[in-house]
This record gives C-alpha cells, sequence and structure tokens, in this order.
C-alpha cells in the first residue's frame, strides 16, 4: 500500500474518533426543564422516549475504548511504512513473520539440497513439502494438479517446450522462460494462413506433405528453423513440437489459424526472485516427479 493510502486511512480513522467523541458528549447530559415531563418530545404507536442521562458504566466503556483506540494509532498508526512511537510498521511485522518462519523451515529444507533431484522425487515427506510450494506458486496458472491450461504447459505429460531434465527444470522455475511466436499473417496472406493452418493440423496425424505441398514449402522457409523440418520442435529455443496431438493453445483448425496469424508470447516468470534455492530445488524435484511418477517400491516415506 502506498504512502498517500496508508494517511488517508489515518486521516479517516482520526476524524471518526473526533466525531465519536464529540456524539458521546453531546449526549452526555439532558436537555430537558420540564421535570413533570422529562421526555425527547419522540413518541412512536404511542411510545415516548425519555431523555435520560446515558449509563455512566456505559459512558465509561465508550471513554475507554475511545482513550486505547487513540493510544493504539500512536503506537501502531497503521499501514504502509508509518511508524509509530513503538517503530512498529506493518511492512516490517510482515517481514519479521516471513523471516521467522523461513527460520523454521531452513533447517528442514537444508537436508534435502544436497540429495539429487532423481532421488529426491522419491521421498514422499519432500514431495508432500514441494506440493505445497507448488500450489502457493505454481497452482494459479498450472491448476492444482498441475494439468495445465490454455496458454499454461501440462506438467504431467511427457511433452516439455525447453526439456524435461532436472537441471533444464530448475533452470525454468529459477530463471524462467520468455517465448515468442511471430505474426505471420501479414507475410502468409489470408489463403497462405489457410493452408497453412491445415497442415499444421495434418502435421500431427502424419500426412501433412501430401495433402497441402504448397503449405509444406512454406513451413520449411519459414517455421523449420524453430519447429524443426519434421515438426519435432526445438527445446533450445522453446519451440513446441507439432507433430503431436499436444496443444498449448488448442488444436482444432480455429485456435491454430489464430496462433499462426497473430503470433502468441508466453512468459514464465522467475521464481528465483522470490523462492530460496533450497525450495527451488524441493521444487524442481516435485515437478520433476510429476512425469516420472515413482513406482511404490522404489518410493520412501
Amino acid at each position: 500500500m502506498t504512502s498517500f493510502w496508508s494517511a488517508w486511512i489515518i486521516i479517516l480513522t482520526v476524524i471518526t474518533l473526533v466525531l465519536v467523541t464529540w456524539l458521546l458528549l453531546a449526549n452526555r447530559t439532558t436537555t430537558v426543564k420540564d421535570e413533570e415531563n422529562p421526555t425527547t418530545g419522540h413518541v412512536y404507536d404511542g411510545i415516548e422516549e425519555y431523555d435520560n442521562p446515558l449509563p455512566s458504566w456505559w459512558f465509561k466503556m465508550f471513554v475507554i475504548s475511545i482513550v486505547f483506540a487513540v493510544g493504539y494509532l500512536i503506537a501502531y498508526p497503521g499501514l504502509g511504512n508509518f511508524k509509530g512511537v513503538l517503530g512498529w510498521t506493518s511492512v516490517g511485522q510482515w517481514q519479521a513473520d516471513v523471516d521467522k518462519a523461513d527460520a523454521k523451515t531452513a533447517e528442514l529444507y537444508a537436508g534435502y539440497v544436497s540429495t539429487p533431484v532423481e532421488q529426491l522425487a522419491e521421498n514422499n515427506k519432500a514431495m508432500r513439502l514441494g506440493r505445497r510450494i507448488f500450489s502457493n506458486n505454481c497452482a494459479i496458472c498450472h491448476g492444482t494438479e498441475a494439468k495445465g491450461g490454455y496458454g499454461f504447459p501440462n506438467l504431467t505429460d511427457k511433452d516439455w517446450l525447453y526439456g524435461s531434465s532436472a537441471q533444464e527444470i530448475k533452470h525454468s522455475i529459477a530463471a524462467g522462460r520468455n517465448g515468442m511466436m511471430p505474426a505471420w499473417e501479414s507475410i502468409l496472406g489470408e489463403q497462405g494462413l489457410t493452408d497453412m493452418t491445415g497442415y499444421v493440423v495434418a502435421l500431427s496425424k502424419g500426412n501433412a506433405a501430401e495433402q497441402y505441398p504448397a503449405a509444406a514449402e512454406k513451413f520449411a522457409m519459414l517455421c523449420a528453423a524453430c519447429h524443426m523440418p519434421d515438426g519435432s520442435g526445438n527445446p533450445l529455443m522453446g519451440a513446441p513440437r507439432l507433430n503431436d496431438d499436444i496443444w498449448l493453445y488448442g488444436g482444432d483448425p480455429g485456435q491454430v489459424k489464430q496462433t499462426l496469424a497473430l503470433g502468441r508470447n508466453g512468459k514464465m516468470p522467475a521464481q528465483g526472485e522470490t523462492l530460496s534455492a533450497d525450495k527451488i530445488h524441493l521444487l524442481t524435484a516435485y515437478v520433476y516427479s510429476l512425469s516420472n511418477p515413482v513406482s511404490p517400491a522404489k518410493a520412501k516415506p
């Protein structure tokens, strides 16, 4: 939260306290001068309202609450980086809580850092921790079961854009990835897009060249450098394979044509900026285990 909004909330709180104090004191004494008929003059359904002062205990409880609120506001002015007389800030409190939690788990994670990813994937206890890290940081895009979604890769199959080895997975998690598919609409034209769409869709069925010979030539000239001549993809560039039935943005002709015409931009954020090295190691092992399930006989408790 910015300093402006922090100050805005503090100002509103002070104004509220002033108004509440005024309202409390204004109702502290009676204004009725007719002792024989001490009412406020309000009548509803035959019921008259007496103009009695506030009960002493009720008034004192309100005074105590207001005094407490004023003291609390001075000691803990509240939000952002505004410091009170105790030097407390919400940002500092959050960081202290994070540091405390990290200190508790550091010793636990340290025992796994020296274990190779492939072996760590066989440790059930470690994988439960890895799943928790995945749920907190990755599930929002890849899904709770890591099955992916539109534009987000499935992590449980054998199809990997940048490679499936432990080292490549760790690099993807720590450093992130940036994928870019250029737009071909202006180069191919409408008919060229239609032909290339048919070719790419047919490529996954193994008979693309026979059905679309003209598109096959253009594919070799424009697309093969990234996707390879046979459509097997290139992990070094993050170019997906096109000769299977796995699609990141959908494999029906309409979606394929949109991809060819407008291009795609994919970004995997770098988790190395938010997660410690030991957590990334544990997360790598968990992601590795998703596509390399361990048999119950090899799994360790």
